[in-house]
């Protein structure tokens, strides 16, 4: 599916100006020799295509799980305003609570 509308005209606040639209615009399409004559992308770079089908995949045990949590706004304003990594601690403070509670 394309999320991307093909424009017919110009519309300015994309980013660009009317002399890149204008540079751009009469760029002629591909021909039907040129389009037999085309090959994939990954027999044309096979380095670069294996590096981008490469991915993390998927967990062998999973160490945690997804859940959906209603948390106090206040406390969630709190833990978001420390910068990144604040799920990750959150969830060890949530570690060191539940481990008080067994302690108890």
């Amino acid at each position: 599916m394309n999320r991307h509308k093909k424009l017919a005209h110009f519309t300015p606040g994309r980013g660009y100006e009317k002399s890149d639209w204008d540079a751009v615009s009469d760029a002629p399409g591909a021909t039907p020799e040129e389009l037999a004559q085309a090959r994939p992308f990954a027999e044309m770079f096979p380095e670069l295509a294996a590096a981008a089908r490469r991915t993390r995949g998927k967990q062998k045990a999973p160490v945690k799980t997804l859940v959906t949590l209603r948390i106090d706004t206040e406390t969630l304003r709190s833990f978001k305003a420390t910068g990144p990594g604040w799920q990750t601690r959150m969830d060890a403070a949530l570690k060191e609570s539940a481990r008080s509670l067994k302690k108890a």
